[in-house]
């Protein structure tokens, strides 16, 4: 299986339009996006009150928001891809998006912390087979140079769960409860399932492809190996699974580090998340998803250079920002990194597509986010919280700061394979 696309394939889909219907089948992709980031996001902003009622450790809580539910959420996403290459996406996306709302319902119903995190895990089955199959969806409704913004419109929804999940979640858990706030968060997602069975098309996969793609699936080894022989998909997945370990480990501390550190309560944390982080977040997803492909044209290395500079841009306004005692200073030091924080995603993601065989696009979009959420998802949280455990009898109640700004640093490991996939796209003249 070789991956990418000849010269005269990809100059022939450069001028090509999105599919009819493209606007409403994104639109509905990212609320659905929204509602999976949003039910797995409030449990960080619930983390105080379960922490308090059963009495657990920093560790536990990191295995609640990371390790144990991005085991199941990552790995099933291979199988359930696997289908999305090979059956009705529509369908896999419904069925999934019905799961994981209604176990985020009933995790409001938790007796204690193995029932708790036997219910997330059924979160993470459910919202397994969300990306796979939207990113597949897109691919096929979007031409290869309009697929960075059409991905970073959908990554947008990261920013919107964010904002859902910070600012309802703390707003109803300070008023009704932890309990209450994730019983409703899971209503949304089984209204939309209803909305999408009749709203969202399936589209004709290879829509914008040369005649001869083949459009038949490939079996999910197969395609991992080839995309790891691949130089520059290599480095891209290395990059996003740094990238991700900053980013998870950030998003599922920083409401707790508000309020140890700065003593804020939960509605007000969740408000100023919302609108701080996931406000800039959004723009900055859209604004390099759009310079990503401007560049695109001249080679789809200068948009991972470009993500490389802005990953080492936000790491001292992470170190420094962290590490202020005033708040004002630390919203002021932070602008830069929420605006960096999920940039990387859209032009990452739809270089994954652009790069992958037709049939393999779904699988390809899983291994990486696989890769992305196993490790990123998996031990970001965990050792953000690990290190603040460890650091707690010297440090107190200020060592998840010091946990946060060491963790910071990782983003010139990140920036380094960004610069290294943009390099193997240059010498391999990929357009």
């Amino acid at each position: 299986m070789a991956l990418g696309k000849s010269d005269n394939q990809a100059a022939a889909v450069d001028i090509e339009l999105p599919l009819k219907g493209h606007r409403s089948a994104l639109t509905l992709l990212v609320l659905a996006f929204t509602l999976s980031i949003a039910d797995r996001m409030i449990l960080s902003i619930l983390f105080p009150d379960i922490k308090a009622e059963f009495g657990l450790s920093d560790m536990q809580l990191g295995m609640l928001g990371g390790l144990t539910f991005a085991l199941f959420y990552a790995t099933l996403g291979i199988p359930i891809a696997r289908l999305a290459d090979q059956y009705n996406r529509k369908i896999i996306l419904i069925v999934c998006l019905v799961l994981f709302s209604v176990m985020t319902a009933l995790s409001g119903f938790a007796s204690g912390f193995i029932m708790l995190l036997l219910l997330r895990i059924g979160v993470g089955v459910g919202e397994a087979g969300v990306n796979p199959s939207s990113h597949s969806i897109i691919a096929d409704y979007f031409p290869a140079h309009r697929r960075a913004f059409a991905m970073a419109i959908l990554m947008v929804g990261a920013n919107l769960g964010m904002m859902l999940g910070f600012a309802g979640g703390g707003f109803i858990a300070e008023h009704y409860g932890w309990r209450v706030a994730l019983m409703a968060m899971g209503i949304p997602g089984l209204l939309l399932a209803a909305v999408m069975a009749y709203g969202l098309k399936e589209p004709a996969r290879g829509s914008f492809e040369g005649p001869g793609s083949s459009l038949e699936s490939t079996p999910v080894l197969h395609t991992a190996l080839a995309m790891w022989r691949n130089l520059a998909m290599r480095h891209l997945i290395i990059a996003s699974i740094i990238t991700g370990m900053i980013s998870y480990g950030f998003t599922q501390w920083l409401p707790t580090f508000f309020v140890r550190s700065h003593h804020m309560a939960q509605s007000d944390v969740g408000a100023m998340m919302a609108l701080f982080f996931g406000i800039l977040g959004v723009a900055g997803a859209l604004i390099v998803g759009k310079l990503a492909d401007r560049l695109a044209p001249k080679g789809f290395q200068y948009g991972v250079w470009l993500i490389c500079g802005l990953q080492l841009l936000a790491i001292p306004f992470w170190f420094f920002g962290i590490s202020m005692a005033d708040i004002n200073s630390v919203l002021w030091l932070l602008v830069i990194p929420a605006f960096v924080s999920n940039s990387y995603l859209g032009p990452s993601l739809a270089l994954i597509q652009t790069l992958s065989p037709v049939g393999s696009r779904a699988v390809a979009s899983a291994i990486k986010m696989l890769c992305l959420n196993l490790i990123g998802l998996g031990l970001g949280p965990l050792m953000v919280g690990s290190l603040s455990d460890w650091l707690q009898p010297v440090h107190g109640d200020g060592s998840l700061a010091i946990a946060l700004s060491s963790f910071s640093l990782l983003g010139i490991w990140a920036a380094l394979h960004f610069f290294l996939c943009g390099s193997a796209l240059a010498q391999s003249h990929v357009q």
